[in-house]
C-alpha cells in the first residue's frame, strides 16, 4: 500500500494555479515534517517546499518562493500545495515526502514518497 498518495496535477496555462493534495493512506504522518518536491524530465529530483509537524514553520526553494504555499491539515492526514503565478519551467512531476532525517532539502533523507502526479505549464 502505497503511504502517500498525490493529486490535483494536470495542464495549466502560465499566469495559472494549480492546487496538489498528498494523502497519507494507511498510516498517520501527524508528527512528520512533510515536504514536496519535483522532477522535470533528464533532472535531478528537487525540493519545493516543506512544512514542519513541531511549529508553523515553512521553507520553500529560491524558485517558488511567492508562488506556491505549503499547509497540512493534520486532522485529514493531509498535505497541499497551492502554486498560483505558474511557469513552464514549473513543469514536473511533483511528489511528496515524509519521515525525514536530516537536511530538508535532500531527498535521499526522506522514508516514504508518493507516486507523484504530473504538472505541466504550457507558455
Amino acid at each position: 500500500q502505497v503511504p502517500l498518495v498525490e493529486s490535483g496535477g494536470g495542464l495549466v496555462q502560465a499566469g495559472g494555479s494549480l492546487r496538489l493534495s498528498c494523502a497519507a493512506s494507511g498510516r498517520t504522518f501527524s508528527n512528520s515534517d512533510m515536504a514536496w518536491f519535483r522532477q522535470a524530465p533528464g533532472k535531478e529530483r528537487e525540493f519545493v517546499a516543506t512544512i514542519m509537524w513541531s511549529r508553523p514553520s515553512t521553507y520553500y526553494a529560491d524558485s517558488v518562493k511567492g508562488r506556491f504555499t505549503i499547509s497540512r491539515d493534520r486532522d485529514k492526514n493531509m498535505v497541499y500545495l497551492q502554486m498560483n503565478s505558474l511557469k513552464p519551467e514549473d513543469t514536473a512531476v511533483y511528489f511528496c515526502a515524509a519521515n525525514r532525517v536530516g537536511d530538508y532539502v535532500q531527498a535521499q533523507n526522506y522514508k516514504f514518497w508518493g507516486q507523484g502526479t504530473q504538472v505541466t505549464v504550457s507558455s
